[in-house]
């Protein structure tokens, strides 16, 4: 069924006929709030007479999947969701996006906006509560909590940039252990032609296909898919500096600007009204060839000019600096190496002290060949400080990050780089200084165009013992401030305060009364005889309390932590707390209906573990719908456990909790019995 772009659907409400409704939920950081609004949705969709079949897109993987006869016979099609969703599937229907908070909040008017939605791929729009890919999501209670379309739009290219610098990074460092010649001056070298060469050519590429996936990908998520080769393209010119006059490509930085460029520039070419006739060959014709030429020679003509004049005075103002302090020299060097890895500035630094090693001055290469691997070191080194501050996919690149610091090569700390600039760059840059102040103080020198402990190695280094102090001072001053950067933003970003010696504090100061005493049990139900254990026996009688003391969400954390401890499989209540309310900081786990259920994974618990409370007055969660949590679930499970436990639990409740009726029984439900018997419903 194609319907008219300008005639409204016509259903329940006018002749009486429900609609066929389809749907896709979807939300970043986790699968309740994903299976929050398909509840929603669909009990709406049931009192008001449609039809609706929903696709959940969670972390364990997309459910229900819509078909290609679904979507043909379909009067309309909600999105509601907080990351990209694919509708090219859906062109010709009608298609509302929203944020997932809106698929929860208001289900029922959702589906009556979706009767006068544009028709995506049609002159009218492309079926976006926004623009583009990525619909602009309602703003949460408080305002303004969701994500907005630039910060996922960089976190989809900075997601499909990584593994093409893992890859590439890693058979670069590989190819040279394995196949590279040491040479007389230190350096070293593969032969042409043989094995490890081949190798070696095929980390490159991955490394020159880095910088366009990262442009690419963010214009993908901006203007779908007749942005993804303008901002391919775009990012190929951004990182070749030869076509617009400059030594040195944009780098990584570039990449980001030519991406957001193409993304948005495709967004405007789309409003333009062309005759009918024209529709169908706008996307794959007409909007890329437009925006490409546009943008390569906005770059080339444009934006190249300044890079170029940068990269040229810098390095002449770098020669006025030659017979000045040696730790003013290695400290700006070191700057500049961290800046942009890559990019105009760190090549003007690296060329400078490349150039100078023929005039036989080695101490400025040594500088320079002390700051290269402080990056990449750096922020794998972060990464296993502070392990549950990254998600898993992060803490991987962080591993590859340190086998390429090893080897110089700076790109490894770009993926943090990009997804964290505010926090990254300035601790790359300070661990930078650091380094090469150090080299330039100690007398460190470096014989070859290259940098990191690999060059030590060879013996193209002089003063090892003073590089590598210099390397370990800069990695670890980089790594501290990273976490430290990142610990500052998260409790601005999450209101997360510790309180003394790690422990929770509430609003006035004072300690949080633990487990051990007036905490609500009454000791009814403690024999698995008289209350089984539900949720594959991760919540039992033990870890179920009839009343919260706390009245605020992080000592109510604390509270909850302290009582799944009962059940021995908590090693470390602190850290438990600690990762549950980092996970907060990301977004709160308050999912509206007088529900929360923080979660955690984390190897401060040693087996599966669920703990339910309720609080006699509610909880501010800063919960979706603006309620106060009631009903309090805390999950946790380690590290080592299946991949998707913990969201196969929060999948559970989430739906069932979404029943009313369910609900009023659980908050009406007389002690731990009572309570375990009416969760032992959840299936």
């Amino acid at each position: 069924m194609t319907t008219s772009a300008a005639e409204p659907l016509k259903g329940a409400g006018t002749s009486g006929q429900g609609l066929k409704l389809l749907a896709v939920t979807a939300c970043p950081t986790g699968i309740a709030h994903t299976y929050m609004a398909a509840e929603k949705l669909t009990q709406a969709a049931r009192s008001l007479g449609h039809e609706i079949k929903v696709e959940t897109q969670g972390s364990i993987g997309a459910e229900n999947l819509l078909s290609d006869n679904d979507v043909r016979d379909a009067d309309a099609i909600i999105i509601a969701a907080d990351k990209d969703v694919d509708r090219s599937r859906f062109v010709g229907k009608r298609v509302l996006a929203v944020g997932v908070a809106e698929g929860i909040r208001h289900p029922e008017r959702l589906m009556e906006r979706v009767r006068s939605a544009p028709v995506y791929g049609s002159a009218e729009g492309d079926g976006t509560a926004g623009t583009g890919a990525s619909a602009t999501p309602a703003p949460g209670p408080g305002g303004g909590k969701e994500r907005s379309v630039a910060y996922k739009a960089l976190m989809n290219g900075v997601s499909y940039m990584i593994p093409f610098v893992v890859v590439g990074g890693l058979l670069i460092a590989i190819s040279l252990a394995l196949g590279g010649n040491p040479q007389a001056d230190g350096g070293l070298v593969i032969p042409d032609g043989s094995f490890w060469k081949h190798v070696n050519d095929i980390g490159v590429i991955g490394f020159t296909l880095m910088v366009p996936v990262l442009s690419g990908y963010i214009a993908y998520a901006i203007g779908d898919r007749p942005a993804l080769v303008p901002g391919m393209i775009g990012g190929w010119i951004a990182n070749t500096g030869s076509l617009y006059d400059s030594k040195a490509g944009a780098g990584f930085i570039g990449a980001i600007v030519t991406g957001f460029l193409a993304g948005y520039l495709v967004q405007w070419i789309k409003k333009v009204e062309v005759p009918k006739f024209a529709r169908p060959i706008m996307p794959i014709i007409v909007i890329p060839i437009v925006a490409t030429t546009v943008l390569g020679l906005f770059f080339i003509y444009v934006i190249g000019k300044p890079i170029s004049w940068v990269f040229t005075h810098l390095t002449g103002g770098l020669g006025g600096l030659t017979g000045s302090s040696a730790i003013l020299l290695g400290a700006l060097l070191g700057l500049m190496i961290a800046f942009d890895m890559g990019g105009p500035v760190n090549k003007t630094a690296f060329l400078f002290g490349a150039g100078l090693i023929a005039s036989g001055n080695q101490a400025v290469m040594g500088m320079c060949a002390a700051a290269i691997p402080v990056m990449p070191l750096g922020q794998g080194l972060a990464t296993l400080i502070r392990r549950r501050l990254y998600s898993e996919q992060e803490r991987e690149t962080g591993m590859a990050a340190l086998f390429m610091g090893l080897f110089g090569i700076s790109e490894g700390a770009i993926p943090f780089a990009a997804a964290r600039p505010a926090q990254v760059i300035p601790a790359n840059m300070l661990g930078g200084a650091v380094a090469g102040a150090l080299a330039g103080t100690l007398g460190v020198t470096d014989a070859v165009p290259h940098g990191g402990p690999i060059v030590a190695v060879l013996g193209a280094v002089g003063g090892v013992p003073a590089f590598f102090l210099a390397v370990v001072a800069g990695s670890v001053v980089t790594a501290l401030t990273t976490v430290t950067l990142m610990d500052v933003a998260g409790r601005r970003k999450g209101g997360v305060r510790a309180g003394a010696g790690g422990g929770a504090v509430d609003a006035a100061g004072g300690s949080v009364v633990g487990a051990g005493g007036g905490d609500g049990n009454d000791g009814a139900c403690h024999e698995e005889a008289a209350c089984p254990a539900v949720l594959s026996g991760y919540l039992t009688g033990q870890t179920v309390k009839t009343e919260l003391i706390a009245g605020e969400k992080e000592p109510a954390i604390r509270e909850m932590a302290e009582l799944v401890a009962t059940s021995g499989k908590v090693a470390d209540v602190d850290e438990l707390v600690r990762v549950a309310l980092v996970r907060e900081a990301q977004g709160t786990t308050g999912l509206g209906e007088e529900i929360a259920i923080p979660h955690a994974k984390t190897d401060a618990v040693t087996a599966p573990v669920v703990g339910f409370a309720r609080s006699a007055d509610g909880i501010d969660w800063g919960s979706l719908d603006g309620t106060r949590a009631r009903l309090v679930f805390l999950i946790a499970v380690p590290e080592a456990a299946a991949a998707d436990e913990h969201l196969r639990i929060l999948a559970l409740l989430s739906r069932k909790l979404m029943d009313a009726d369910f609900r009023a029984r659980l908050q009406g439900a007389e002690g731990e019995a009572g309570i375990l018997r009416v969760l032992g419903e959840i299936q």
